[in-house]
């Protein structure tokens, strides 16, 4: 009997990383990656990206050929137009604009989320991505107030990254509660909220924006900004949307398939109720309220349960943990820091970001192997 053949539609950080763990297995045939990019285009650490953009491509912007576990994998670079579960085919309009049908046995959905200006999924060149790294860092840079709103990792990063790159900008994280990072445990906003002082940047405690009808916070707009909580407007001369108005990238799977919100319903072990072969990892799979598995290397567990499935062995459920973890603010100048659950945090000295924790624990450990660009 021949071996099943494996769809991977998105090749984002989960959809990549599930490629690569299938690619080679004893258990699957071909293992195809469809991808709106010819290369991993990293939702991680936003506010690197803004502040140091060749930085940041440096490890989070990186070409699907110098991914050695990819060599068996066949990428296609398109737009996903359609699914037919009962035809089991999912249909590509290829980035010259002509379409075809790709045949599964076995389809991982794993095409994400669109959030803000720095994930989309338009099918986009090396060159128009670098494009627009360098167009929102010089946005930035020329403004002598910028206004970042929003309480997730992703606003507090860009807040600090911003402050700084450019010290003498006048930077304030404007964010709804009475803490920023309410998903995560309080040590980490209590060290990260001493971080973001030392930086100048001020902040603005219970302050929820009136977002502007129609707008869909993907775009640095300027102010004034509004308040539905009653404070003064505020202007800033380039504002950043970072309030977590995601969006699943969802619209060419049919609706049976998707909850109430667009985003597609997984049991616990990460099948796709009611479409045989299917399943689906990362942001676009509700596997919980934060849908975590995307941050909690889902990807592995997911690659097991599809060999065991086809080896009739026993599958294992994705236990999403209760608080958000990991790393806050990105590498600095001291090194990085990643926060347990709990709130503690452990830091990689400086040193071994470019010796250790890139090309041996991310690029070797993780990835399974990068070559030079």
């Amino acid at each position: 009997m021949s071996k099943p053949r494996v769809v991977v539609a998105g090749l984002g950080d989960s959809g990549l990383l599930t490629a690569v763990h299938l690619a080679g297995a004893r258990q699957v045939g071909e293992v195809v990656g469809i991808s709106a990019k010819t290369a991993l285009v990293s939702g991680q650490e936003l506010g690197v990206r803004l502040a140091r953009p060749d930085a940041w491509a440096r490890d989070y912007f990186i070409g699907f050929d110098r991914f050695r576990g990819l060599d068996g994998v066949r990428t296609v670079h398109g737009n996903l137009l359609g699914l037919d579960p009962a035809a089991r085919s999912v249909t590509v309009q290829d980035a010259d604009g002509t379409t075809h049908a790709e045949p599964y046995d076995v389809l991982v959905i794993a095409t994400g989320v669109t959030n803000g200006f720095w994930r989309r999924p338009e099918v986009q060149s090396p060159a128009e991505v670098e494009a627009e790294l360098h167009s929102a860092h010089e946005r930035l840079g020329s403004a002598g107030t910028i206004a970042v709103v929003g309480g997730g990792a992703a606003a507090v990063s860009s807040a600090l990254n911003v402050a700084l790159a450019w010290p003498g900008t006048s930077v304030h994280l404007y964010f709804p509660g009475e803490r920023a990072l309410p998903h995560h445990h309080g040590r980490v906003w209590r060290q990260v909220q001493r971080r973001l002082t030392e930086a100048g940047v001020s902040l603005h405690a219970e302050h929820r924006a009136v977002v502007p009808q129609g707008f869909a916070c993907d775009a640095i707009t300027e102010g004034p900004l509004r308040w539905s909580t009653g404070q003064p407007p505020a202007e800033a001369d380039a504002v950043l949307w970072a309030i977590g108005r995601v969006r699943p990238n969802s619209s060419w799977l049919p609706t049976e398939l998707l909850d109430a919100d667009g985003f597609v319903r997984v049991d616990p072990q990460l099948r796709v109720p009611e479409a045989h072969g299917v399943w689906a990892v990362g942001d676009i799979a509700a596997t919980d309220p934060l849908r975590t598995s995307a941050r909690n290397r889902a990807d592995k567990l997911l690659a097991h349960n599809i060999r065991a499935t086809i080896s009739d062995r026993e599958l294992r459920d994705y236990e999403p943990p209760r608080r958000r973890w990991g790393s806050v603010l990105g590498v600095q100048p001291d090194g990085l820091e990643v926060f347990a659950a709990n709130g503690r945090a452990f830091r990689f000295p400086a040193w071994t970001i470019d010796s250790v924790l890139q090309p041996w624990i991310v690029r070797r450990g993780i990835y399974g192997g990068v070559r030079r660009p």
